[in-house]
Order: structure tokens, then C-alpha cells, then sequence
């Protein structure tokens, strides 16, 4: 058996315990309302299901994955913003540049990556929004398009620049994708339960009342010390700056979250959209991930690549 095949095994049995759990609570406590976490559990296991059969693929079979999820996540933002611009060959354009992204990442061509969204689309997307001779809030949706883009696009595509990152290595780019993933998700659990055993100074009351100085440090001890665990096991780092990883990642992972909460405050809704019952939309779940991928492929590189 394969370190990632065991890796996924371990996921799977601490969802297996999260569900046993969720059952005990609703067994023992049935005048609470359980459902919101009932239908997060449920929608962890699609979501992990999915994840690993992704991690489990062949590499080109993983890229068409992520490049989904950037679909998905695009048409969500796009869908969240209401942009309403009659000229719809901007748009067209977005999504165009996803296959070529991907594309770009699965021939491990870094140079032109790291340039196609940021420098290519940045030039191109308003020399074809002004061709209209529309001026009404054009700085507003070129700002927004570009924004829709770069995060669910070019930086969610780093989680996929780990795939190729090792070279023809298959396993140990998936287990370097695993241990971005991973530790992503469990700061955002940790800062969670530490804000609410011991959180009571707020550190953005006006953008996310539930964030704490507590729940924020107690998530990035938490998460550094599990990167000191794992990150030999996972990656080629070594204890220290497996231990420094922790620490980018849990700091990188609090700002992806409040900044989509601040969008989604400045647009009114409270979830990004419904396609994931009891978590809300893509967008609620790759938040932090869109700040913690990019952070960390561009460390890992430069370290150990």
C-alpha cells in the first residue's frame, strides 16, 4: 500500500469518527437541531470522496478536476457580482482561459503560467471591455473580472502546480497537494473550536464577528505543530521548515477567509451560493485555499525545488 493510498485511508477513518459522532449527538440530544451539521458531514463525504478518487487519477485526469472546480468556482463569483455588462465576450474569454491554465500547468510550463492570467489577461480583458465605448463603472467591472480570475483561476491553479511540481513524481505531487489541503482545512477547524473555547477578543468584528485573537493563534499553533508531524512524512521539507509551513499556511488561510467574508459583505449574502448543502457555495469552501496555495507552492518551490 502506497503513502497516499494510506493517507487517504487515514481521512476517511476521521470522517468515519466525525460521523459516528454526529449519530451519538443526535442519538443522545434529539430535542437539538442537528441538521446543518448532519448535511456538512454528508456533503464531506462527496467532497472527500471525490477529492481522493481526483488524487488517485491519473495526473491529466486530476488537472480536468481542479480545472472543474475553477469552472464552477468562476460561475459562482460571476453569478455572486450580477455582472450585467451587455458585452459578453469578456466573459466568454474567462472561461476559455481555464482549459489553457490547466493546460499550461500540466506541461509544467511555470514561465508562461505565472504570466498568462496576471500580465496577459490583465491587458487583454479591459482592451476588450473598452472597445465598447461603455464607460458606466468600467474600473469597477474590469476590477471585478480581474479579481473573479485571479483567484478562482490563477491562484486556486497553484493547488495544481503540486501535481507537477516533482516532476514525473505522480504520488509525491498528490501527497504535496494532500498536505496543502489538509492542513488548509484543519486551521480552519482548529481556529473554530479555539474561538469558541476561549475566543474573546475580536480582531475584525466589522468583516467576521466569529474570528478571535484566540480562535487565530490557537489556529496557527495548531496547525504548525501538525505540519511538524506530517510535513516530513507528506513532503520533502524537513521538521524546521515543515514547522514554518504550518505557520504560512495558518496565517495565509485567515486572511483567504476574511477577505471573501469582506466580499461577501460588500455584496449582502452570507454564503457565496448553495451548490454544497451546509457549507453554501465553492467559494465558502476554497477561501482559504486561494490564499494558502499560492503562499505555499511559491515556498516549497524555492526551498525544496
Amino acid at each position: 500500500m502506497t503513502l497516499l493510498i494510506k493517507s487517504l485511508a487515514v481521512i476517511f477513518a476521521l470522517l468515519l469518527l466525525a460521523t459516528f459522532i454526529t449519530a451519538l449527538l443526535v442519538w443522545r440530544r434529539p430535542e437539538k437541531n442537528w441538521r446543518e451539521l448532519r448535511l456538512r458531514i454528508r456533503t464531506w463525504w462527496i467532497i472527500i470522496i471525490l477529492f481522493s478518487l481526483a488524487m488517485a487519477s491519473p495526473r491529466w485526469l486530476a488537472l480536468l478536476f481542479f480545472a472543474l472546480v475553477s469552472f464552477l468556482a468562476l460561475k459562482e463569483f460571476l453569478t455572486l457580482i450580477a455582472f450585467c455588462r451587455f458585452d459578453r465576450i469578456p466573459l466568454l474569454w474567462m472561461f476559455i482561459a481555464i482549459p489553457i491554465n490547466y493546460w499550461l500547468v500540466g506541461m509544467n510550463w511555470y514561465g508562461l503560467f505565472i504570466i498568462f492570467i496576471p500580465v496577459w489577461f490583465f491587458l487583454l480583458l479591459p482592451a476588450r471591455m473598452v472597445m465598447t465605448g461603455n464607460t458606466h463603472a468600467f474600473l469597477s467591472s474590469v476590477s471585478m473580472l480581474h479579481w473573479g480570475l485571479m483567484t478562482t483561476v490563477f491562484a486556486f491553479g497553484h493547488v495544481a502546480c503540486l501535481l507537477v511540481l516533482p516532476g514525473n513524481n505522480s504520488e509525491e505531487g498528490a501527497l504535496l497537494v494532500l498536505f496543502l489541503v489538509g492542513l488548509t482545512e484543519f486551521n480552519d477547524i482548529m481556529q473554530y473550536l479555539w474561538g469558541k473555547l476561549l475566543g474573546r477578543i475580536k480582531i475584525t468584528p466589522k468583516v467576521s464577528p466569529n474570528k478571535t485573537l484566540a480562535g487565530l493563534l490557537g489556529g496557527i499553533v495548531s496547525t504548525a505543530v501538525a505540519a511538524l508531524f506530517v510535513g516530513p512524512i507528506l513532503t520533502p521539507l524537513g521538521w524546521d521548515m515543515a514547522l514554518l509551513a504550518g505557520v504560512i499556511i495558518g496565517i495565509s488561510g485567515f486572511y483567504g477567509d476574511i477577505v471573501m467574508s469582506a466580499i461577501k459583505r460588500d455584496i449582502g449574502v452570507k454564503d457565496s451560493g448553495s451548490l454544497l448543502p451546509g457549507h453554501g457555495g465553492i467559494l465558502d469552501r476554497l477561501d482559504s485555499l486561494i490564499f494558502t496555495a499560492p503562499v505555499f507552492f511559491h515556498f516549497i518551490r524555492y526551498f525544496s525545488y
